[in-house]
């Protein structure tokens, strides 16, 4: 809760999970000698629609705190970013951050800011059913 997104860029995505709001911070939750885990990339999820959920990286196993949600499919993300989500309700709200207006580096000139999250499903899971 509280976690603002740094990066907003329309028919893309929006990035966030920065605690430093730089879009260059964050560390994973779990412990690692450089604060990034690995990718856990599973082939059955991919980046096929709207509201996927992602971790961002900066290459190979570089994961940290920061994630994005996809604003349409993005088949050339697939294999390289790890998937552990997917939007399935409050789509109108996705709407909403699309269509907000950006500044310099894709920067959102409002703060977009998350008040809170529900997790309803588990895609993983679902995935290897």
């Amino acid at each position: 809760d509280g976690t603002g997104f740094h990066r907003n860029i329309k028919g893309f995505m929006v990035q966030g999970g920065d605690p430093t709001g730089t879009g260059k911070g964050g560390k994973s939750i779990f412990p690692t000698h450089n604060g990034k885990f690995g990718d856990e990339v599973v082939p059955q999820l991919r980046h096929t629609a709207r509201g996927v959920v992602s971790m961002a990286n900066s290459g190979p196993n570089t994961n940290g705190s920061q994630f994005f949600i996809t604003y349409a499919k993005h088949p050339h993300l697939d294999g390289k970013y790890t998937i552990f989500g997917r939007v399935i309700g409050g789509l109108d709200t996705l709407d909403k951050m699309e269509r907000a207006p950006v500044g310099p580096k894709d920067r959102p000139v409002e703060p977009i800011t998350i008040l809170g999250v529900d997790i309803l499903a588990n895609p993983i899971a679902e995935a290897q059913r």
